[in-house]
């Protein structure tokens, strides 16, 4: 502080050896009022400070929308090595293993500035220092920040700047030699800072923080930090907080430099001191998840991606990444959106490829990108961390998973089965494809087949499928043929019967629609008791055979409450118990509750 400041005034602005009274004294307090309503304009970097005390945590996946604190990359407490001397700022070397060392402009050097002060510091100025009346506030500073962070306030260490010159605008107060080694490429980083300034009533310190990008200096903040508007606290008659910039640079190299700019040009205040310098990771978290999880083939889901600002929200711009979906998904080509900023989605049907990119305001919590996919197909599936490519500027996700319920395919056909009190025979060639979402087909023959008493058959043929259409629409089919039948000793027989049955089921915008399910008969010169069958016989006709039991030609039922049909060129009932069906085929498609069928 000069002028008004160093040679003739205390740290709470009142002239020595002048009370509060007098029109010297009204003057001044005037005056101080007069600077104090023009400071009120400054902007304020951030309003809320990091909390003291603990290592920052990382960014998880599974909470998105919810800010977690930057990690730490580097940590600068200017305590390596310091005790009770006083040590110029190119003489400070850091802690291994960076042992980073630091410079600053001369204006920032000299006239009672870049100094590391602690309160075990000697009770007069070091020779040259240039501090005049000041040296004890310097200490004071360091006590407020050692305070603030929770540590030993009387052995803390700042790096103090009670400017006894005007030092000029846009000089650097501090800025790293070595490079700080980052993780990885494609990071957003930040800055905090503990900062503590005095003499608030005339200039304030404004610290302007950027990060060097090789021999780049890119800012990472909109205003640079007041420490005198909004602290934390004030101890002792010193405003203190931590900061953390509202701006953040997308570096895509391996390492960075910092560099602190304090663009007040004036000494007349501008007293202050930084302590715990940190270089942030705050690189947003990515997060994705369907809704709904659960839902019917051909029903549509919304994938939506969240990337969730850190907790100091500083604006991230210009991040972007792309996921590819798993085979079996199908993306809405047309149904891309996101609110991230001036960003863009795009969805590519094509090939399931999904590609977002855009901004995070200051102060912006989280923001979204949404498509809109189905999957013809059931099963669940599953896009992790894995499934993003080209990740810039993000945090990659968790795992999220959807299931798609299909319809359950239940086909089912046999040339003949025999059941009686004293035997079962059958069935014979079966064939069944059943109790599965998954397409598919079965088909079986048999040359011959002999009922014992009952009567004997020639060739047996059946075959069963389910099958997916392009466009999601599901078949379950089945059909079953006997040649050469004889039966009761030729009260019944037939050159040929056999059925066929055949269920599907389309899928509309909300799921698979109505079953609709059909069922035929072929008979060939089929004579019973002598006496020609007509060829097309109508469903469920029943012969009655006197003493001997009945026969059910042309048998059509349905199955699962509509959702099928089971088709029987021949049902014969004897009075004996004995019950023969011959060419019986099952076609459904039912749903993941209905019960399994025997087969």
């Amino acid at each position: 502080m000069r002028g008004f400041g160093l040679a003739d005034t205390g740290i709470d602005g009142r002239r020595r050896g002048e009370g509060s009274g007098g029109a010297s004294g009204r003057a001044d307090r005037r005056w101080r009022r007069r600077v104090a309503t023009a400071l009120l304009g400054v902007t304020v970097l951030a309003t809320g400070s990091l909390v003291a005390g603990g290592p920052a945590q990382a960014n998880t996946p599974g909470q998105p929308g919810t800010p977690s604190a930057p990690t730490s990359v580097f940590t600068e407490d200017f305590e390596n090595g310091q005790g009770p001397a006083v040590t110029t700022l190119p003489d400070y070397t850091g802690a291994a293993p960076l042992a980073e060392t630091y410079t600053a402009d001369p204006a920032w050097l000299t006239s009672c500035n870049g100094l590391l002060v602690s309160q075990q510091g000697p009770a007069s100025p070091p020779p040259g220092v240039n501090c005049g009346g000041f040296w004890n506030a310097n200490k004071q500073m360091a006590v407020a920040l050692g305070t603030w962070a929770g540590g030993n306030a009387s052995t803390n260490h700042s790096l103090t700047a009670y400017t006894s010159g005007d030092p000029g605008a846009g000089r650097t107060e501090l800025e790293t030699v070595r490079p700080i080694p980052l993780s990885a490429n494609h990071r957003f980083l930040t800055f905090s800072v503990d900062a503590a300034a005095q003499n608030c009533f005339a200039s304030h310190p404004l610290l302007a923080f950027y990060l060097l990008d090789g021999g780049t200096a890119r800012a990472a903040f909109t205003s640079p930090i007041d420490p005198c508007q909004n602290p934390g606290s004030v101890i002792g008659g010193t405003s203190v907080g931590t900061y953390a910039s509202n701006g953040s640079v997308l570096f895509s190299g391996d390492s960075a430099g910092i560099r602190l700019v304090n663009e007040q040009a004036s000494g007349n205040g501008n007293d202050g001191a930084i302590d715990n310098v940190r270089l942030l990771d705050a690189t947003p978290q990515l997060d994705q998840g369907f809704a709904p999880a659960h839902l019917p083939v051909g029903a549509p889901t919304t994938l939506t991606f969240t990337v969730t600002n850190t907790s100091e929200l500083a604006a991230k711009n210009g991040w972007s990444f792309g996921a590819q979906l798993p085979d079996g998904l199908r993306l809405d080509g047309s149904s891309a959106t996101t609110d991230c900023g001036t960003g863009t989605a795009t969805a590519n049907a094509a090939d399931g490829t999904v590609t977002v990119s855009g901004d995070l305001a200051a102060g912006q919590q989280s923001c979204t990108a949404t498509v809109k996919l189905t999957s013809n197909d059931g099963g669940t599936y599953q896009i992790c961390g894995s499934s993003i490519t080209a990740p810039v500027g993000v945090d990659l996700p968790g795992c999220a998973s959807v299931t798609f319920t299909a319809p359950v395919f239940d086909a089912r056909a046999h040339g003949v089965r025999l059941t009686s009190p004293l035997l079962d025979i059958g069935p014979l060639a079966p064939s069944a494809h059943s109790c599965t979402p998954l397409p598919g087909s079965d088909s079986h023959s048999v040359v011959s087949a002999g009922l014992g008493s009952v009567g004997n058959l020639g060739v047996l043929t059946t075959d069963a499928s389910g099958t997916v259409d392009s466009d999601g629409t599901r078949t379950a089919a089945a059909h079953a043929q006997t040649t050469g039948v004889n039966l009761l000793g030729g009260l019944i027989t037939a050159d040929l019967v056999g059925t066929s049955a055949r269920a599907r089921q389309s899928l509309t915008d909300t799921g698979p629609g109505p079953v609709s399910s059909t069922g035929s008969t072929v008979l060939t010169n089929l004579r019973v008791a002598g006496v020609t069958v007509a060829a097309n016989a109508a469903p469920n006709t029943t012969i009655a055979l006197p003493l001997v039991g009945s026969l059910v030609i042309n048998q059509q039922t349905t199955v699962a409450g509509g959702k099928g049909i089971t088709v029987t060129a021949l049902s014969l009932t004897l009075l004996t118990g004995v019950h023969v069906t011959i060419a019986q085929s099952t076609a459904a498609l039912l749903t993941s509750t209905d019960p399994c069928p025997a087969t």
